[in-house]
């Protein structure tokens, strides 16, 4: 018996030494030391409608779709309720973590449309953190270079370089990079996916070029940060604050753990306090990461048919309702 415990000992010790050393950093990255403050909750509707037509003169031989669900994000929201339709679908997760419902829709035939329709009520917390407390070391997730994060890039290390001053604490770091965004940038829906390095340039720069830069100069630094992308409620009164689907930013603080920041609604002076480390109810997150292998370089869905030269399927419809309860 004692020999069989032994035995049971080494295996487990063996499973937990052979393990990955990004997921155990992962998990660690997930552990803050402190908690944030709920302020209030906000419920909110959403449904999400797809329509694809295939214009083809014949059925598609592969057609598939693969649409982000909404999910539990402790700690800024939790789904009440989901329902999907067509129901035969099957749940499949990226790498991140994001779950999707999968449709097959090989059988469409020529002149007919496929209607996807998700319903969700979903609860929305707004945050406050505390980073009276950030010092200590960092964990080394979430800190290389990606596809639009050029945290290598050489004009990015510098930019790091010049706003980064000695004896800062990691937050007084992240705040001079979210600074310098906020009074640099100049904001432009430009309908592209440029990246960190071209926030720089002249390209033009919307939600995702804001998040990127402050994730590339961020990692630069050796400071953990990721891409959240979702979807903002926003105000009728100023449509033009930002894009209904949106993106923002997670940065790591020693002593806090995983800090909320939105760069784009940040770029005012006027409200700029309110988007750092302070989560807004408005925000509804869909996926995590920066570029999820299972959208393929889109966002929120993507699907893929062939043959390209007997079939065409265009897309109908691709909207978002959401109504505050």
């Amino acid at each position: 018996m004692l020999a069989l415990i032994i035995m049971k000992s080494l295996f487990f010790l063996f499973l937990l030494l052979t393990l990955p050393a990004c997921q155990i950093i992962e998990d660690a990255t997930d552990s803050p030391t402190s908690s944030p403050s709920i302020l209030h909750t906000v419920t909110y509707d959403i449904t999400q409608s797809i329509t694809l037509v295939n214009e083809g003169p014949q059925k598609p031989e592969k057609h598939n779709i693969w649409v982000a669900l909404i999910g539990d994000q402790t700690p800024y929201q939790e789904v009440i309720s989901q329902e999907i339709h067509p129901s035969n679908y099957v749940v499949v997760t990226d790498e991140f973590g994001n779950r999707y419902a999968e449709f097959d829709f090989k059988d469409l035939e020529s002149g007919e449309s496929a209607q996807v329709a998700i319903n969700y009520q979903v609860g929305v917390h707004e945050l406050s953190y505390d980073l009276a407390n950030c010092t200590g070391d960092l964990p080394e997730d979430y800190t290389q270079a990606e596809l639009h994060i050029e945290s290598y890039n050489p004009q990015v290390i510098s930019l790091a370089e010049q706003l980064s001053i000695s004896d800062q604490t990691t937050c007084e770091q992240v705040r001079a990079f979210y600074d310098y965004i906020g009074n640099n940038l100049v904001y432009t829906y430009n309908g592209q996916d440029w990246g960190a390095q071209a926030a720089l340039g002249r390209m033009g720069t919307d939600c995702t070029e804001y998040s990127s830069l402050l994730i590339a100069l961020s990692r630069a630094s050796g400071i953990p940060a990721r891409y959240v992308e979702g979807l903002l409620h926003l105000d009728q009164k100023d449509p033009a604050q930002a894009r209904q689907e949106h993106a923002w930013v997670e940065v790591y603080f020693p002593g806090t753990g995983w800090v909320p920041i939105d760069p784009t609604l940040g770029r005012s002076s006027l409200t700029r306090d309110h988007h750092f480390a302070h989560y807004t109810s408005n925000h509804i997150i869909v996926t995590n990461g920066r570029n999820p292998s299972t959208l393929r370089g889109a966002s929120y869905w993507s699907h893929l048919y062939w043959p390209g030269d007997s079939t065409k399927i265009r897309v109908d419809d691709a909207s978002w309702t959401i109504t505050e309860q």
